[in-house]
Protein backbone atom coordinates (compact mmCIF):
# COMPACT_ATOMS: atom_id res chain seq x y z
CA UNK A 1 0.00 0.00 0.00
CA UNK A 2 1.52 3.37 -0.98
CA UNK A 3 2.04 5.95 1.67
CA UNK A 4 -1.10 8.10 2.98
CA UNK A 5 -1.56 11.88 3.17
CA UNK A 6 -3.36 12.88 6.45
CA UNK A 7 -6.72 13.08 5.35
CA UNK A 8 -6.74 9.71 4.41
CA UNK A 9 -4.84 8.27 7.27
CA UNK A 10 -7.96 10.08 8.83
CA UNK A 11 -10.02 8.37 7.42
CA UNK A 12 -8.80 4.82 7.53
CA UNK A 13 -8.40 5.10 11.05
CA UNK A 14 -11.43 6.63 12.31
CA UNK A 15 -10.06 9.56 13.95
CA UNK A 16 -10.41 13.00 12.94
CA UNK A 17 -7.03 14.89 11.22
CA UNK A 18 -5.89 17.21 13.66
CA UNK A 19 -5.71 13.68 15.73
CA UNK A 20 -3.25 12.15 13.34
CA UNK A 21 -1.29 15.96 13.21
CA UNK A 22 -1.10 15.83 16.74
CA UNK A 23 0.23 11.94 16.92
CA UNK A 24 2.74 12.93 14.31
CA UNK A 25 3.85 16.38 16.30
CA UNK A 26 4.40 14.46 19.57
CA UNK A 27 6.05 11.52 17.60
CA UNK A 28 3.58 8.79 18.50
CA UNK A 29 3.42 8.37 14.31
CA UNK A 30 6.68 9.62 12.01
CA UNK A 31 5.60 10.64 9.29
CA UNK A 32 7.46 12.42 6.10
CA UNK A 33 7.09 16.32 5.80
CA UNK A 34 6.78 17.39 1.99
CA UNK A 35 7.95 20.77 0.94
CA UNK A 36 4.31 21.92 0.54
CA UNK A 37 4.30 21.12 4.16
CA UNK A 38 1.96 18.26 3.42
CA UNK A 39 2.49 14.62 5.43
CA UNK A 40 2.96 10.98 3.91
CA UNK A 41 2.33 8.41 6.08
CA UNK A 42 3.06 5.22 6.05
CA UNK A 43 -0.14 2.50 7.04
CA UNK A 44 2.15 0.06 9.26
CA UNK A 45 2.90 3.44 11.14
CA UNK A 46 -1.07 3.87 11.96
CA UNK A 47 -1.35 0.23 12.37
CA UNK A 48 1.50 0.21 14.71
CA UNK A 49 0.08 3.67 17.10
CA UNK A 50 -3.55 3.13 16.88
CA UNK A 51 -3.45 -0.51 17.13
CA UNK A 52 -5.45 -1.06 13.59
CA UNK A 53 -6.41 -4.57 13.07
CA UNK A 54 -4.80 -5.70 9.37
CA UNK A 55 -7.55 -4.83 6.98
CA UNK A 56 -8.80 -7.70 5.15
CA UNK A 57 -11.97 -7.58 2.85
CA UNK A 58 -13.00 -10.93 3.31
CA UNK A 59 -13.66 -10.37 6.80
CA UNK A 60 -16.01 -8.19 8.33
CA UNK A 61 -16.16 -7.06 11.91
CA UNK A 62 -20.08 -6.27 12.18
CA UNK A 63 -21.29 -9.52 10.49
CA UNK A 64 -21.86 -12.82 13.10
CA UNK A 65 -22.33 -16.51 11.68
CA UNK A 66 -25.94 -16.64 13.43
CA UNK A 67 -26.96 -12.78 12.31
CA UNK A 68 -28.16 -12.22 15.85
CA UNK A 69 -26.55 -8.36 15.60
CA UNK A 70 -28.28 -7.97 12.44
CA UNK A 71 -31.72 -8.86 13.75
CA UNK A 72 -30.72 -6.83 16.72
CA UNK A 73 -30.13 -3.70 14.66
CA UNK A 74 -33.75 -4.27 12.37
CA UNK A 75 -35.60 -4.40 15.63
CA UNK A 76 -34.41 -1.32 16.88
CA UNK A 77 -34.44 0.41 13.85
CA UNK A 78 -38.31 -1.22 13.55
CA UNK A 79 -38.79 0.45 17.43
CA UNK A 80 -37.24 3.92 15.68
CA UNK A 81 -39.60 3.65 12.66
CA UNK A 82 -42.44 3.05 15.13
CA UNK A 83 -41.93 6.08 17.46
CA UNK A 84 -41.13 8.64 14.20
CA UNK A 85 -44.41 7.46 12.72
CA UNK A 86 -46.15 8.52 16.14
CA UNK A 87 -44.56 11.59 16.50
CA UNK A 88 -45.62 12.38 12.67
CA UNK A 89 -49.36 11.75 13.69
CA UNK A 90 -49.40 13.44 16.62
CA UNK A 91 -47.97 16.55 14.07
CA UNK A 92 -50.51 15.79 11.89
CA UNK A 93 -53.26 16.16 14.73
CA UNK A 94 -51.98 19.32 16.00
CA UNK A 95 -51.47 20.69 12.56
CA UNK A 96 -55.02 19.90 11.78
CA UNK A 97 -56.13 21.67 15.11
CA UNK A 98 -54.62 24.09 14.45
CA UNK A 99 -55.69 24.52 10.98
CA UNK A 100 -59.63 24.53 12.06
CA UNK A 101 -58.71 27.05 14.67
CA UNK A 102 -57.33 29.45 12.00
CA UNK A 103 -60.25 29.00 9.78
CA UNK A 104 -62.65 29.47 12.38
CA UNK A 105 -60.81 32.81 13.45
CA UNK A 106 -60.10 33.89 9.76
CA UNK A 107 -64.36 33.31 8.78
CA UNK A 108 -66.10 36.73 10.02
CA UNK A 109 -68.69 35.78 12.45
CA UNK A 110 -70.09 39.02 12.68
CA UNK A 111 -73.43 39.77 11.26
CA UNK A 112 -74.02 42.93 9.43
CA UNK A 113 -76.92 45.23 10.73
CA UNK A 114 -77.99 48.86 10.60
CA UNK A 115 -76.69 49.72 14.19
CA UNK A 116 -73.42 47.87 13.41
CA UNK A 117 -72.88 49.36 10.14
CA UNK A 118 -72.58 53.30 10.82
CA UNK A 119 -72.08 55.74 8.33
CA UNK A 120 -68.61 57.42 8.53
CA UNK A 121 -69.92 61.24 8.48
CA UNK A 122 -72.77 60.96 10.79
CA UNK A 123 -73.53 64.92 10.51
CA UNK A 124 -74.27 64.47 6.70
CA UNK A 125 -77.55 63.93 5.76
CA UNK A 126 -78.33 60.38 3.90
CA UNK A 127 -79.07 60.48 0.57
CA UNK A 128 -82.91 58.60 -0.44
Amino acid sequence: MAELSLSQAAKLTGKSKSTINRAIKTGKVSATRHDDGSYSIDPAELSRAFNMEPHDSSKRSDAQPDGTRLLDRIEALEAMLNREREISADLKEDRDRWRQQATTLLTDQRTTTAATSARWWPWRKKTP
